[in-house]
């Protein structure tokens, strides 16, 4: 299984600074996770809703085979929506794993057809791919 090391300085804060390698995760890994978080009809087999920031979270979570010593990076932090990691080294940690764990151009186009617009942006922000544009943002 292919590897990505990363070394970050401290643009995002000391606390961040150190050397991260993350891994390939396998398909079946890969699918449990969008699963976990996936809602879908019973009647139907549609979906009717998804969590792609735990998705992502927990994607860069299971790719993640070393971290600094002082442990900057935990689930929760990855989820967390007031003492989160910086916005910029979740985008930097998204497109890392996003190359490394497969995520095509085929899987994207499917999730997309599912969503409506506001889910889309959201999306397009967890892999690293658009900015938020609403005023200051927090980390």
């Amino acid at each position: 299984m292919q590897k990505e090391p990363l070394e970050v300085d401290n643009r995002f804060g000391e606390e961040y600074a150190g050397k991260y390698v993350f891994q390939e995760i396998t398909w079946a890994k890969r699918n449990r996770i969008i699963q976990k978080h996936t809602k879908y009809s019973p009647r139907t087999g549609q979906v009717i809703s998804s969590d792609f920031i735990a998705i992502q979270a927990e994607t860069i979570w299971a790719s993640l085979r070393e971290q600094p010593a002082k442990k900057p990076i935990t689930l929760e932090k990855l989820l967390s929506d007031d003492e989160g990691i910086p916005i910029e080294l979740g985008e930097l940690f998204s497109k890392i794993v996003n190359k490394l764990c497969g995520i095509t151009h085929d899987d994207l186009r499917f999730l997309l057809e599912q969503l409506d617009e506001e889910s889309r942006i959201q999306l397009f922000q967890s892999f690293g791919f658009a900015k938020n544009s609403g005023g200051p943002q927090s980390s």
